[in-house]
């Protein structure tokens, strides 16, 4: 089975230091064997406000059957005054009623300038995610001083935190392996029964 990941990049700001994070956390699960990863960025996206028609319909549909057809997501945020980013509030907006992300598995990547790092906004994002009925995995990666941490080439200055952001990639797939592959095999296995029998 492929475990497809999609990756969504919470600041669309033009070389933003969460874009810097996912691609160490994306270099991780191109290296897992069997696993897929599709990046998502919302500045190619033009996303409406709630309410508002799409300028983009297609782009917009596009964007919810990817996320529809993952198996796990990989949410990264920037933390803006206390919370997560606009964009990615309105990237989850716009994953529909009742959302894309229901019963997906979710891995929590927070980037903030401050010293204690993007503890608010991962917590406002695991919220967020468990109100929609995804399913926030514990481990949060929260990236302080991000300002630090990172050169101008997205090359990480901290050995430390670049475990950690490699981790939360290995934590979500290791928790669609032990408890996501295991009952669609079990599905497939019952499903087989009932055709046979």
């Amino acid at each position: 089975m492929t475990i497809k990941i999609v990756t969504i990049c919470g600041s669309v700001r033009p070389g933003n230091y969460t874009a810097k994070a996912l691609k160490i956390a994306q270099d991780e699960l191109s290296q897992m064997p069997n696993v897929e990863v599709t990046p998502i960025f919302l500045e190619t996206l033009d996303l409406p406000l709630p309410g508002l028609e799409a300028k983009n319909p297609q782009a917009i549909e596009a964007f919810q059957q990817t996320v529809k057809g993952a198996t796990g997501v990989l949410l990264g945020s920037p933390e803006y005054h206390g919370g997560i980013s606009s964009p990615m509030k309105l990237a989850i907006d716009n994953l529909g009623f009742p959302s894309m992300l229901a019963n997906k598995p979710i891995s929590i990547l927070g980037v903030a300038a401050g010293v204690i790092g993007a503890i608010k906004s991962t917590e406002q994002l695991r919220a967020i995610c468990a109100h929609v009925g995804a399913i926030p995995l514990p481990m949060v990666v929260s990236v302080d001083r991000v300002n630090q941490v990172f050169d101008e080439h997205g090359n990480c200055l901290n050995k430390e935190m670049e475990k950690l952001i490699r981790r939360s990639a290995h934590s979500l797939v290791d928790y669609i392996k032990d408890t996501v592959c295991p009952k669609i095999s079990l599905e497939e296995i019952l499903r087989a029964q009932e055709e046979t029998g």
